[in-house]
């Protein structure tokens, strides 16, 4: 909890419709065990919140929000923050996990498409702007 007031200014100065610190709160009263903080030498450098969806045949996790400062990225926190929230997800019954993405922000698909993420669909004026999303979804097989 300590931790949501640099968090909530870290998402005001990247995120175009950012998320205040209530809403932090909120999503880490609902989902504590997918809500994680990047910490290194005592400075937060990224977070992951995620939740757990029951969508009626399927749990599924759902990321709702990750970031990583600018002068940390490259170095695989971010992806070290999604195989975290990956494995809660998995170990709380969920058989696969989602996010939505910018059709703008190129980047961030590439990398989730590296982490094993498929497009799924698009959503047309998803964000407060009008920008349209992208629905990119992981599944969880255990059988392979």
């Amino acid at each position: 909890m300590k931790d949501i007031p640099t968090i909530a200014a870290m998402e005001k100065e990247y995120f175009k419709n950012p998320w205040d610190e209530k809403g932090f709160m909120d999503a880490l009263f609902y989902y504590p065990g997918t809500f994680f903080a990047a910490d290194l030498c005592g400075q937060i450098v990224g977070f992951v919140c995620a939740g757990i969806e029951d969508g009626g045949s399927t749990i599924y996790g759902h990321i709702m929000n990750i970031a990583v400062a600018p002068e940390f990225r490259g170095r695989g926190i971010g992806g070290r923050l999604i195989q975290r929230v990956e494995y809660e997800c998995a170990v709380l019954g969920a058989g696969g996990l989602q996010l939505e993405v910018r059709v703008s922000n190129i980047t961030a698909q590439r990398i989730y498409q590296k982490m094993g993420f498929s497009q799924v669909f698009l959503i047309g004026g998803y964000y407060p702007d009008g920008e349209d999303a992208i629905i990119m979804l992981k599944s969880f097989d255990y059988c392979e």
